[in-house]
């Protein structure tokens, strides 16, 4: 599309919004000034783009009817083959709908970006096809992923696939229905305040948030920058291990990533937990929004590594409770300037920005009331911050996260992980048809206290099934240092050989 010059009521009204008072001479004179650089806007348009090529054929495929559906988590299934040989020869993958599949329609949840069909495959796409995979399609999501529970999808909730009318966890919510009910071995999930490991948590499966910049975020519907993580999501710990040794390592697009270590995680599950010392973190226990039941079963999974030969100890990480509100500011300002009001990308990083998408995603601007209500109370937030406080906020929130980092390293070098319930609660029942704004809120933002911390911190964090309670699943999360994955696998897997966790 051309840029065209502005005519004098557009400047006029571009310079009302800048304070900027200028006369009709001034008009005139900015407009001339103008146009050599419009010129070169359209160089640019009459460019041809630099993407990626697509390298397996697929079709668009179809969206699932209720009675293949039954937990609404699909939204659009089309399977496509991947390489004849391969680590993932075999296994099937499902996708969060915020990875770009070409060809396939993608819709983030959202209304507003419904009929969108993007043609890249997101690098991970490209490497699990490359591994032998067979993807299968798209999972539904909450709208712009924009909830830690499973009911702010634009196509309807997504039903716990334990207990229908309950949560399943969000915002990667159709990924662990779709993973816990058998359909699809693996996932890719997306995390940026738990939507892996929330959802994970509910659903009774392994979710694996890598180090922040491990896997590249290239070809999917960013948040914000600074807390972007994608990762698997499967049924086994090893299959967690194999889809992340696929997946994992730079791409070179992904401005999140710094050279990034890469290690063969199947080979690193063995060796149990004897020497491994784990610290229970105190502050991720008896919170408000704790159910004691959760407490209890978490601690009585820390007990059974003890007994598999780790030291177990509690310890006490004052900054675990002040790191949510570190990571609000963060979150609401990135959010609302990155993926609102920045068309999905922003700008002032070296990206492969996917502009189809950011034309599409620019039309939320006039359909604003279909937003879900989390979407519409963290852009209104966000942007009220900016206009009325500028960006200083955020800043401090960026400084401040260093010092919550410490508090978990200064833990970390003397202890291998940190413990803690992944969910303080077990999944909570789905809000009713024209259930209230506030508990629509509520439900979507009361399970992220002890994830959201290790999105701004980046520390790799795992849910690890651990008990089942009142028909639901409860579970443990394990952190580690910054890109030793491997230990953590070493953790889960030891525990998930003991026994059913079913059955603990």
């Amino acid at each position: 599309m051309a840029v065209t010059v502005p005519t004098p009521e557009q400047l006029k009204e571009i310079a009302a919004q800048m304070g900027l008072s200028l006369t009709e001479s001034d008009v005139a004179s900015f407009i001339a000034l103008m146009r050599p650089s419009i010129e070169a806007y359209n160089v640019v348009d009459r460019l041809p783009d630099d993407l990626p090529p697509v390298k397996y054929p697929r079709t668009p495929g179809y969206r699932p009817g209720p009675e293949e559906n039954q937990r609404n988590a699909w939204y659009h299934k089309s399977r496509i083959e991947g390489a004849s040989q391969g680590k993932l020869r075999g296994k099937t993958v499902v996708l969060k709908d915020n990875v770009m599949l070409a060809g396939v329609p993608m819709m983030n949840g959202s209304s507003t970006l419904e009929g969108y069909v993007p043609q890249i495959d997101a690098t991970v796409v490209t490497r699990i096809l490359d591994a032998g995979g067979t993807i299968l399609g798209k999972a539904h999501c909450e709208n712009f992923c924009v909830s830690g529970g499973s009911h702010t999808c634009a196509a309807g909730p997504v039903h716990n696939p334990h207990k229908m009318g309950y949560s399943a966890g969000g915002s990667s919510s159709g990924c662990a229905v779709l993973v816990a009910l058998g359909e699809a071995d693996m996932a890719i999930g997306g995390d940026q305040g738990g939507s892996i490991r929330m959802p994970s948590s509910f659903c009774g499966i392994y979710g694996m948030k890598p180090t922040h910049g491990l896997v590249p975020y290239t070809g999917i519907m960013p948040i914000e920058i600074t807390v972007d993580h994608t990762g698997p999501m499967t049924a086994t710990v090893r299959d967690n291990a194999l889809l992340l040794e696929v997946i994992a390592g730079p791409d070179g697009y992904d401005p999140r990533q710094y050279a990034p270590p890469v290690h063969p995680y199947t080979q690193m599950l063995e060796g149990g937990v004897r020497g491994l010392n784990i610290a229970v973190v105190r502050e991720g226990f008896a919170q408000p929004k704790s159910e004691p039941d959760v407490d209890e079963k978490v601690r009585g999974a820390a007990a059974l590594l003890g007994k598999l030969g780790a030291t177990v100890r509690e310890v006490s990480i004052p900054w675990h409770l002040l790191a949510g509100a570190v990571f609000l500011p963060i979150i609401a300002e990135g959010l609302t300037q990155t993926m609102m009001w920045g068309d999905g990308y922003g700008v002032s990083r070296r990206d492969l920005y996917v502009t189809s998408l950011m034309d599409f995603h620019r039309g939320w601007r006039r359909r604003a009331n279909e937003l879900s209500e989390t979407t519409k109370l963290f852009t209104l937030l966000g942007t009220y911050v900016r206009e009325h406080y500028g960006s200083r906020y955020y800043g401090k929130a960026t400084n401040l996260a260093r010092r919550v980092t410490a508090a978990y390293d200064a833990v970390l070098a003397g202890h291998d992980l940190l413990l803690m319930p992944t969910t303080p609660m077990k999944a909570q029942p789905l809000p009713a048809a024209g259930a209230s704004r506030e508990e629509v809120v509520d439900r979507a933002m009361e399970m992220v206290a002890n994830t959201a911390p290790f999105d701004v911190t980046h520390h790799p964090a795992m849910a690890v099934p651990c008990a089942m309670s009142d028909g639901l699943p409860v579970s443990l999360m394990l952190v580690g240092r910054h890109f030793d994955e491997p230990t953590i696998y070493r953790a889960a897997h030891a525990f998930e050989q003991a026994g059913d966790w079913r059955s603990l």
